[in-house]
């Protein structure tokens, strides 16, 4: 069973002294055997609420920039799959993307995607900073099984890991940096658990810990087990996954497959 790492820091205001520091956990990821590396969102930099939307446009990169080419350099120098985070500067004035990325272990940007759902609620509002995606990453093949991309918010769209499951993700990814507050660790387990059952696929979310995240990076099977819980603590946390679970997960209990969209589409919204 081909193992995966799950990486939960807090992330400083100082972007070189965090990338020193992923580098260094994708050196000790490789070296306990991992295939894939997974961070949490926001690895970049912690943006603080007083950092004007001018100042963080100003520190974004293109994915050929700096941040994300050292980090496929790394990812080839250890043969291992990534996946990362990174503000993307966006055409707009004054406004970021929140992008993921998946690198390959030969250090190619296979895939990005820019998150679509952006955090307005409970007393945040990321569009004030950011410009929202336009659309859904297809699924990616890679060494431990068929990846879909997600994050953070988007976990709360169950619509969006269904597109996901029924495009073929057997593992879905979610990078986040999930706030605390009232019932959000309960928020976080239960609705990481449901994206899992309700799809029949793993679910992988590397989370922030500190500042204002709530940490508790979580890795729950197809049938809903939590195989990772990696509370308050920093760093790399370790998972072996079977795509023969997701298998027989859907095979004995069908979701997907028994879905009534004959019914579904007939219903006037």
């Amino acid at each position: 069973m081909p193992k995966i790492a799950i990486v939960q820091f807090k992330a400083s205001t100082n972007k070189n002294q965090n990338l020193n520091k992923i580098l260094d956990y994708i050196e000790k990821a490789s070296k306990k055997g991992a295939k894939l590396c997974a961070f949490p969102e926001f690895m970049m930099f912690y943006t603080t609420s007083s950092q004007s939307p001018n100042k963080l446009a100003s520190l974004a990169e293109t994915v050929s920039g700096n941040f994300v080419k050292t980090i496929a350099k790394q990812a080839r120098k250890h043969s291992i799959e990534v996946i990362g985070t990174f503000y993307e500067k966006s055409k707009k004035k004054n406004r970021v993307y929140d992008t993921s990325f998946l690198i390959n272990k030969l250090g190619k940007v296979i895939s990005t995607y820019r998150k679509i759902h952006l955090y307005d609620a409970l007393g945040f509002s990321e569009s004030k900073k950011m410009e929202a995606g336009s659309k859904i990453a297809k699924p990616k093949v890679t060494s431990i099984g068929k990846i879909g991309m997600l994050i953070c918010f988007d976990l709360r769209f169950p619509e969006m890991s269904r597109a996901l499951a029924l495009s073929g993700s057997e593992i879905l990814v979610a990078p986040s940096a999930w706030v605390k507050g009232e019932m959000k660790e309960e928020h976080w387990i239960t609705i990481n658990k449901t994206r899992a059952i309700e799809n029949g696929c793993y679910l992988v979310a590397p989370d922030q810990v500190g500042n204002i995240y709530c940490g508790r990076s979580i890795v729950v099977d197809p049938y809903g087990k939590i195989l990772l819980d990696m509370k308050k603590k920093q760093g790399i946390g370790f998972v072996n996954i079977s795509l023969d679970k997701v298998k027989k997960t859907r095979k004995v209990l069908p979701l997907l497959k028994n879905r009534r969209i004959d019914i579904y589409s007939s219903f006037k919204i």
